[in-house]
């Protein structure tokens, strides 16, 4: 296939997400054009049965997703997140188009007869794929350039306890002139919404400056520490001197629990995908010392931990991609900086760790960190990404800064 996954999240795509802008995140589900806003939805992280079938506009559909909805669930499910988004201009030719439902969806139902991409009257063939909460449609052919596409998840989809959309779901997209190079982007979901992301806890020794919205699930506000939040008067968000955007826990006022729920499942499930990409470009370079190198689009594996002593060069356009599978931890020594050229975007670089990943003193990183344990950032040490952690976030006077969607 042609397409290179570009990923919408699950859940409702019209999210007021003003972690970009440091307003509230408040999670709206929408039905119709990527414009309007409805009612919000509950959540089902289920995910077990399969189906394939053909049809439509010649497209193959294969699909794993939820099963068992919840007791009584008469919701309507709502898109949360697309990519790539509404209104999108210069979309590379190889995109995958993905959508994010705010619940696990019937696999069953999700089909190149309801999710659907055009061009005018013209219907592109592709193959639709879901899995929980996410649907990805993969374009047989690379798209024409400098055109307008439409796409749109009809009615015909449902969650697990049978649920339709309220109403179809559409909007358009540009595309530029060139491919994209290197894998297929990580599908963050909602967990995009996020500078940074923990399950066990976020610590800052006063001042850090974060852009973007903070939060912790499962545990809950106690965890948050050094922050001196206030609280606000709906109870479900915090603000701080030292964010630039909200604070969200597991214990705040509703909907921020299950906001934070399907948020916390979207990070895992996107650690999982980045861990599991086959084929690697590059194998073991440098034997895990990555420091003085120019790295070119593409998915790199090590089997231990990399170590970044001098400065590393990421050079690439700015849609392509960069995924470093790593089965040990990550460690980037003081003053030593992550730098981007050609183009290259913090969005597209997704650091995958097994292990710890150490920031020290004044060091740099550009991208996505994706880890199953600790982040910790030492003095003054600073990111353009998301730190999204499985278990705690620390940080010292550090400064992250979320990347632009």
């Amino acid at each position: 296939m042609f397409g290179r996954n570009f990923l919408f999240s699950a859940g409702a795509l019209a999210t007021s997400l003003v972690a970009a802008c440091g307003g509230e995140l408040e999670i709206t589900g929408s039905g119709g054009s990527a414009s309007s806003t409805d009612s919000s939805s509950s959540t089902d992280s289920t995910d077990s049965t399969s189906s394939t079938s053909t049809g439509g506009f010649g497209g193959s559909t294969s699909s794993t997703g939820g099963s068992g909805g919840s007791v009584g669930d008469v919701t309507p499910p709502v898109i949360l997140f697309t990519a790539p988004p509404a209104l999108a201009t210069n979309v590379p030719l190889n995109v995958n188009l993905s959508a994010t439902f705010d619940e696990a969806m019937d696999p069953s139902t999700l089909t190149d007869n309801t999710v659907l991409v055009t061009q005018g009257a013209s219907a592109i063939a592709g193959t639709v794929a879901s899995a929980g909460t996410v649907v990805t449609f993969d374009p047989t052919l690379a798209l024409v350039p400098n055109t307008e596409y439409t796409a749109t998840v009809t009615t015909g989809a449902t969650d697990v306890a049978g649920n339709a959309l309220a109403a179809p779901y559409t909007w358009t997209f540009q595309t530029g002139t060139t491919a994209a190079l290197g894998p297929a982007v990580v599908n963050l979901g909602t967990a995009s919404n996020f500078v940074v992301l923990a399950k066990s806890g976020i610590t800052t020794i006063p001042q850090s400056v974060l852009t973007g919205n903070i939060g912790v699930s499962p545990i809950d506000s106690t965890a948050m520490t050094g922050f001196s939040f206030t609280l606000a008067s709906s109870g479900t968000f915090a603000t701080s001197t030292q964010i630039i955007g909200n604070a969200y826990a597991a214990d705040y006022a509703s909907p921020t629990p299950s906001n934070l729920t399907v948020a916390v499942g979207n990070m895992e499930t996107a650690y999982l995908d980045a861990a599991g990409r086959t084929t690697p470009d590059f194998v073991e370079l440098g034997s895990g010392e990555i420091g003085g190198l120019t790295l070119v689009p593409g998915l790199y594996k090590w089997g231990t931990g990399v170590l970044i002593t001098t400065d590393l060069t990421l050079a690439g356009g700015p849609n392509d991609v960069w995924i470093f599978q790593i089965g040990g931890g990550i460690t980037q020594a003081s003053d030593v900086t992550v730098l981007l050229s050609g183009g290259a975007l913090p969005k597209n670089i997704f650091w995958q760790s097994a292990g710890a990943v150490a920031l020290d003193a004044g060091a740099h990183l550009e991208g996505i960190v994706l880890a199953q344990t600790q982040i910790s950032l030492a003095t003054h040490a600073s990111a353009n990404g998301r730190l999204l952690s499985q278990t705690a976030v620390t940080l010292d006077q550090a400064t992250v800064t979320q990347p632009t969607p």
